[in-house]
């Protein structure tokens, strides 16, 4: 069987302190229906390219049948194709969300499938990436927390290869929110190529729920160079405003999720004399990065 190499190559891993890489998967490309069906049928002169197609649309659709039917399919030594269900659930008498947001589907390679693919495959290493803004931390300096954005706080951002001319008609630092709103920032403190300070300009989002924003970096290294664009991993989040709070009976409130059903943390009471900010966070939580804030 001959086969081509697995190329890949390393990329930083901005997760770790000190700093790692991992190893990143390049495919060469996807194959489709057509793809297969077309390179089946030149194998096996017996088989119809058309055929084939015919057959692997049916193939899915009977699988997709068995799942719906609260089945499991296997194809032999390749693939089982399962569905899970992932929510939490306080009591053993309570209902599921609903199964949009509860059901998932699997597929598990087999263990003859995967050794196989294992035995014949040979990796290729390729260079790393070309240079480009690597943003590595990102801290407000007034909650002192990682990963936090807050309108009245000095974003501080750490790395390598960030320095950037405001004043470059292309170059610029930009906040843009993971569902809608983006904003080139322009309010500076400092600017090196290992730390950038800002006073963050955010820009609002569509569901007030929505509290999740990227920052990214675009330079140029010399003068003509090509624009390269370095995006923060990691997103950030501004804190959440809750209403009601000071009700006698305040609704419980989901937050850092727009599905009421399974929210990260959820407010059921308290006692606050004015409008504070204040932490809050999971007791379950056992990692060590920073909690997420939020109004009350």
């Amino acid at each position: 069987m001959a086969t081509a190499t697995v190329q890949w190559r390393p990329e930083v891993n901005a997760l770790t302190k000190p700093q790692s890489w991992r190893p990143l998967h390049l495919p060469r490309s996807t194959s489709g229906n057509n793809d297969l069906a077309t390179r089946i049928a030149q194998k096996h002169s017996a088989l119809d390219e058309e055929m084939v197609k015919i057959t692997l649309k049916a193939l899915v659709e009977e699988i997709q049948l068995d799942l719906i039917n609260g089945n499991q399919s296997a194809l032999e030594d390749a693939f089982t194709f399962r569905v899970s269900l992932n929510a939490r659930l306080d009591s053993p008498d309570d209902p599921l969300p609903p199964t949009k947001e509860v059901l998932n589907v699997r597929v598990i390679a087999s263990q003859v499938f995967l050794e196989e693919v294992r035995r014949l495959a040979q990796l290729e290493r390729l260079p790393p990436t070309e240079k480009l803004p690597l943003i590595s931390s990102a801290q407000d300096t007034v909650f002192k927390l990682d990963n936090v954005l807050n309108s009245q706080g000095l974003l501080r951002l750490t790395g390598t290869d960030l320095f950037f001319d405001p004043d470059d008609a292309v170059s610029e630092c930009v906040l843009e929110g993971t569902r809608s709103g983006r904003t080139v920032q322009s309010r500076f403190g400092s600017i090196s190529n290992t730390e950038i300070t800002l006073l963050p300009d955010i820009p609002a989002q569509t569901s007030p729920w929505n509290n999740e924003y990227l920052v990214s970096i675009s330079t140029h290294y010399t003068e003509n160079g090509t624009l390269r664009t370095g995006i923060y991993r990691r997103k950030l989040r501004t804190p959440l405003l809750l209403t009601n709070f000071g009700h006698p009976n305040p609704p419980d409130v989901g937050i850092l999720t727009d599905k009421a059903a399974t929210p990260h943390v959820t407010v059921t009471g308290g006692t606050l004399s004015a409008d504070e900010t204040v932490r809050i966070q999971r007791p379950s939580l056992t990692c060590t990065r920073a909690p997420w804030p939020s109004i009350f």
